[in-house]
């Protein structure tokens, strides 16, 4: 059976909507975008690369395999999360999207994402890293189907916008495997999901 493993960048209080640009996801008329910017450093480079050097695939969201296909796919800038992220198999979960032939190495799961994330994690194969998307997490946390989450914990408080652990969502304990601080102030927390129910 695969593991699958969340990274995402959340405030203090919680939200994880559009930490890239002002105009990445303002859905609820969202105003506060690209507020991660202004914490990226060494630390928190080294250690995204870290997970990046691990073998897997990827899966995603609609939105955000989208969002990614304009900053990642065919690029050639010896960037190694481009090269990452252009060679992993990506398995992209949509009700919506009608094939995944836009960026190479792509695989559209077509429904339920929580059905068709369990049915793909019972299989044999490489684990499963999920970056961002936030509302397939909601959805596979719901169903117990996250193993690990590695949280980039910035040191703000938005006040409004997408959580991470949104209504509904299940009694969960976690426990905390390493941790590490950037100079920025974020935190960087790693935690293995113990229950659920």
């Amino acid at each position: 059976m695969r593991a699958i493993s969340v990274t995402m960048n959340v405030t203090l209080d919680g939200v994880v909507q559009s930490l890239g640009r002002p105009d990445e996801d303002t859905r609820g008329g969202f105003t506060h975008g690209g507020w991660g910017g202004r914490y990226q450093d060494e630390v928190l480079g080294e250690e995204m690369s870290r997970g990046m050097g691990k073998p897997g695939d990827m899966l995603f969201g609609r939105r955000t395999w989208e969002d990614f296909i304009g900053a990642w796919a065919g690029q050639t800038d010896g960037n190694p999360f481009t090269t990452h992220l252009n060679a992993a198999t990506k398995y992209v979960a949509s009700t919506t999207l009608d094939d995944a032939g836009k960026w190479q190495n792509s695989v559209l799961l077509r429904g339920d994402a929580a059905k068709t994330v369990a049915e793909l994690k019972a299989t044999p194969g490489n684990d499963l890293s999920v970056i961002g998307s936030a509302s397939l997490v909601h959805a596979l946390h719901a169903a117990g189907l996250i193993d690990h989450y590695a949280l980039l914990i910035h040191p703000l408080a938005l006040g409004g916008g997408l959580r991470l652990f949104a209504d509904p969502a299940p009694y969960t304990e976690f426990t905390l495997t390493r941790s590490v601080a950037t100079t920025k102030g974020v935190i960087i927390a790693y935690y293995d999901q113990v229950t659920s129910s």
